[in-house]
């Protein structure tokens, strides 16, 4: 059976709130003692072990250390999602992104006692200095690449609900990418940083259309018809097969969180479903992956690719004329 993987990035309430822009994120409000149990239920009940996408400022927190720890005990592995969960991180220059992962990786270490060695950008941002800092402090793989022509419609839609000023606007002008970015490979391959390589296994979209199959993307359809968006999964799925495309699947924490379980997150799509019922329809989803591939976490994956002779492509992104401004960062009020 061909290979896939399975990821969560592990984004947080505050962290959701920050990018909306609501009030009393900087309390660094959390529901991980809540969503963290219901994923590893879900994930042990079709015996699925995954990568989880740790926010580092989440893991310095020792409130969150019990959830943290329990991935890692569930035999589940731990990858690094930044420390202050900025999607605009494509903006930092080498330093500050040198002090981002550094910060990230020691916090995840004391919270879970594993380093991580890969990385995924909040937000899917990316850029060329990202990749040298992560090859010169010894990751084997990135995963912040999202193939897809529909970020912008994304990004419409967020500003639209979001509670934003033009500043704040201005630093998420590239959040969800490009049209640019469906023009990016599905199949892994390596960036070319001089003497330094790097994998990249992007979240997979649909080949030909690059239309989203996410998870979340997934619920969203099932508001409609659940049948519907099984139906429409494995028409990705069987795509994925006849383009010799490895899948690589992305979940969130809203797709086992209903609005009953986080009213704060309303304005997200899907969340006008409860949690039970998003539960189960995730459920379905993960039935339907595990059936018609071997699912492996990223690091597995990586480590199935090692030796695989890949494209290698030399980054493309455009250049900044601009650093992001230092985040005020507040103390915890836990």
């Amino acid at each position: 059976m061909n290979t896939a993987s399975l990821s969560l990035d592990l984004d947080n309430l505050w962290s959701y709130m920050k990018t909306h822009g609501d009030a009393g994120w900087e309390r660094y409000p959390s529901y991980l003692d809540r969503m963290v149990p219901l994923a590893l239920r879900c994930l042990e009940e079709r015996d699925l072990q995954i990568t989880f996408f740790i926010v580092g400022l989440d893991a310095s927190l020792a409130q969150n250390h019990q959830a943290l720890r329990s991935i890692v005990e569930a035999g589940h592995e731990v990858g690094n999602h930044s420390f202050h969960h900025e999607p605009w991180l494509h903006l930092y220059d080498d330093s500050r992104l040198e002090d981002e992962l550094s910060r990230a990786e020691n916090a995840i270490v004391t919270a879970t006692g594993v380093r991580p060695d890969g990385f995924r950008g909040p937000g899917f941002s990316l850029s060329e200095t990202t990749l040298r800092v992560l090859a010169r402090r010894g990751y084997r793989y990135d995963a912040s690449t999202f193939p897809t022509y529909l970020g912008p419609l994304a990004r419409a839609y967020y500003f639209w609900t979001a509670k934003l000023d033009a500043e704040e606007k201005k630093r998420r002008a590239k959040l969800f990418g490009s049209v640019k970015d469906g023009l990016r490979p599905l199949k892994p391959y390596r960036w070319e940083l001089g003497e330094r390589r790097m994998l990249e296994i992007p979240v997979t979209t649909m080949p030909v259309s690059k239309a989203p199959f996410h998870v979340s993307y997934l619920l969203f359809l099932s508001m409609r018809s659940h049948l519907a968006a099984c139906a429409y999964f494995r028409l990705a799925l069987g795509m994925c097969r006849l383009t010799g495309v490895q899948p690589s699947l992305l979940l969130h924490p809203l797709d086992f969180l209903g609005g009953d379980d986080c009213p704060e997150l309303a304005f997200f799509p899907a969340m006008g479903v409860d949690g039970e019922a998003k539960r189960r329809w995730t459920g379905d989803y993960l039935d339907i992956y595990r059936k018609a591939f071997h699912v492996v976490p990223m690091g597995k994956h990586a480590d199935l690719l090692a030796d695989a002779s890949l494209p290698l492509r030399k980054p493309d992104f455009p250049r900044e004329d601009e650093t992001a401004t230092p985040p005020t960062e507040p103390a915890p009020q836990t």
